[in-house]
């Protein structure tokens, strides 16, 4: 069987020039029909002369330039005028006539320049036209001539407004692109300080605190193999995001999620910071990306708790709720300034547009003298 879909898509592969040739071989095969003599557009009424030799010519002159009507419109247009002129003076008045407004048209959707310059030149030609059919005995009179211009004015502008359309839908789909480009940047951004911010920073913590303890070597091997722990940790995330944000990776590819935050408790009280963690209720059967979100929200937190309040108590709560998860990460006052490298603050934004992003609620701020992270996210969202 054929495969029309096949069929079409290779037709809309092919050059404009074949693609508007059937069009142009139909209109020059229904004007030579003898049933289709003298059914074209008439301008003066001048009585219908019979076809002959000559009729082919104007019909050919006035269909086939419509090959081009695209590729070459200002060619097209020219052309067919000058076959509708000549086929006017004859009297032909063949069906073919119609190639006119069809020119007019594509001249307006088409020609890229000098279109104003192409507009006064066929209007001062039409003057000419004009006169010379009513000296050869037309009836139309002047209130017919201006409205068969009329006409062509209106053909014109047709395709000009299908230009203006076209070019404002391209340049919607421009914004589209740009904006989509922008949001998938600032994605990348977020991804990557969420997973380097992290393990940089429990890294820098560690290798602060292994200052100390030259006197201690036991306590030095351990602390140094957090560090490299930490490091292998951090390049095989890096690797993992990398396949998220690889538009051909693997679908299978799994995502942090709240299953996996005993894992990020345990890494951060290896460099240092006493966190306690509580997690109640059950998963939701479908969360979407509400896991996802809790995740970097907890992730976020304990990396600002080891940047700011390093060795100060940190709790942890995840609450799985049938409609949302809600978690909450308090650290208590100021600890040792050990680890506070300087961070860029977009951390905490980010955390905020990606909740927000589900429909939930975020805060973050000072309450009796610990900050709290607080968000709930609605569960079941799409990924």
């Amino acid at each position: 069987m054929i495969d029309l879909r096949r069929v079409l898509d290779r037709w809309r592969r092919c050059d404009v020039t074949v693609r508007d040739l059937p069009f142009a071989l139909l209109l020059a095969a229904v004007s030579l029909l003898p049933a289709m003599h003298g059914k074209g557009t008439q301008v003066g009424d001048l009585p219908v002369r019979p076809f002959d030799a000559l009729a082919i010519a104007v019909v050919a002159l006035e269909s086939f330039p419509l090959i081009v009507r695209r590729r070459y419109p200002i060619v097209c247009v020219v052309l067919v005028s000058l076959g509708f002129a000549v086929d006017q003076f004859l009297a032909y008045h063949a069906f073919s006539g119609t190639a006119l407004p069809i020119a007019l048209i594509s001249v307006g959707a088409h020609l890229e320049h000098h279109r104003r310059a192409v507009a006064i030149l066929l209007s001062a030609a039409y003057v000419p036209l004009a006169v010379a059919l009513d000296r050869l005995g037309s009836t139309e009179g002047l209130e017919g001539f201006a409205v068969f211009y009329l006409t062509l004015v209106l053909a014109w502008g047709i395709g000009t407004w299908l230009r203006s359309t076209r070019a404002a839908e391209a340049e919607r789909r421009r914004h589209v692109a740009e904006a989509t480009r922008a949001a998938e940047r600032t994605r990348i951004a977020r991804e990557l300080h969420d997973v380097v911010t992290h393990h940089v920073t429990a890294m820098v913590v560690q290798a602060e605190a292994a200052r100390y303890l030259t006197a201690a070597p036991e306590r030095l091997d351990a602390t140094l193999s957090a560090v490299t722990d930490t490091g292998r940790r951090a390049i095989a995330d890096l690797r993992h995001l990398l396949d998220l944000l690889n538009p051909d990776h693997d679908r299978d590819v799994r995502s942090p999620s709240t299953g996996d935050l005993h894992t990020l408790v345990e890494q951060t009280r290896q460099a240092g910071q006493p966190v306690e963690f509580i997690q109640e209720g059950e998963p939701a059967e479908t969360t979407g990306s509400a896991e996802f979100v809790a995740y970097r929200v907890v992730q976020e937190s304990l990396t600002n708790a080891l940047k700011y309040a390093h060795g100060a108590r940190t709790v942890v709560l995840v609450r799985h709720g049938q409609k949302e998860i809600t978690v909450e990460v308090s650290t208590d006052g100021p600890g040792s300034p050990a680890g506070s490298p300087g961070g860029s603050g977009r951390g905490l934004a980010g955390l905020r547009d990606r909740v927000h992003a589900l429909g939930g609620e975020f805060a973050a701020d000072h309450r009796e003298d610990a900050f709290v992270v607080r968000a709930s996210i609605p569960a079941g969202n799409p990924s």
